[in-house]
């Protein structure tokens, strides 16, 4: 039996390069995303040709009503869930100054970053934990970003959204280590998706002028073959661990 991962958003960018990433280490693998589209088939059969059985399951994690119908789903398409990747998010609409920030727009980010995957996660670990044993690990990676520990004023609720992950990854590890189920977060930095693509000409004289010891953008594939390394089980004996993927950014140089 091949292990099962479920990824959310993974119609495109991020989403994609985890879901191709997981396909080429042996999972079969269970997108979600807000609607079906031609990206959707694109990924799916792209997994399909690295051998993988897919699925797709439509949902908002952000949605409470729908929740339950898609954690049902995803079960439903191959029978267990071995690894949660919590990769869906979302950005701001509008960059600016902090003191500016909606409520609306605040809530907005939350709802999805922060209080729907804290609740997805909920939802499908007890599911997990019903399951019979398997000899796949078992595991919860969450998809944070650079800004849960590095500050942009002028996307304040994005950040906030984003460092909340990192204690509910924490959480997490804590809760489920005696169950086996392994639980990481992954920091992405600059990643060359769709999300970046109106600040592009702004992280490109960046990357140019050494914001990250790496002078380069990072692509969709550096993150899932973090991904896949952790679903894996690579890392047996760590848990609750954040893992920078963003060229070194994150580094106090002098």
């Amino acid at each position: 039996m091949k292990p099962v991962a479920l990824v959310t958003g993974g119609n495109r960018g991020i989403g994609r390069g985890i879901v191709l990433a997981l396909a080429q280490r042996g999972f079969d693998v269970v997108i979600n995303d807000l609607a079906r589209t031609a990206d959707t088939d694109g990924v799916l059969t792209a997994a399909e040709q690295h051998g993988a059985g897919v699925a797709f399951v439509a949902g908002d994690i952000a949605d409470t009503s729908g929740r339950a119908a898609l954690v049902d789903a995803a079960f439903r398409s191959f029978g267990r869930i071995d690894c949660l990747v919590n990769n869906a998010g979302i950005q701001v609409k509008v960059r600016g100054d902090m003191l500016d920030v909606t409520e609306e727009s605040f809530d907005r980010l939350i709802g999805v970053n922060l209080r729907g995957t804290f609740f997805l996660t909920q939802a499908v670990v007890k599911r997990m934990l019903w399951q019979p044993p398997a000899a796949h690990p078992r595991s919860i990676i969450t998809i944070s970003s650079v800004n849960a520990v590095v500050a942009s004023t002028n996307r304040a609720e994005y950040c906030i959204s984003k460092s909340g992950l990192t204690m509910l990854s924490k959480l997490f590890a804590a809760r489920l280590a005696e169950a086996g189920i392994c639980c990481y977060e992954v920091r992405p930095g600059l990643i060359h998706t769709d999300m970046t693509s109106a600040v592009r000409d702004r992280y490109d004289q960046m990357i140019a002028e050494g914001v990250s010891p790496i002078r380069r953008w990072g692509e969709p594939e550096d993150i899932g073959r973090t991904v896949a390394m952790l679903a894996c089980g690579d890392f047996p004996f760590s848990t609750g661990e954040a893992l920078h993927v963003d060229g070194g950014l994150n580094l106090r140089l002098l």
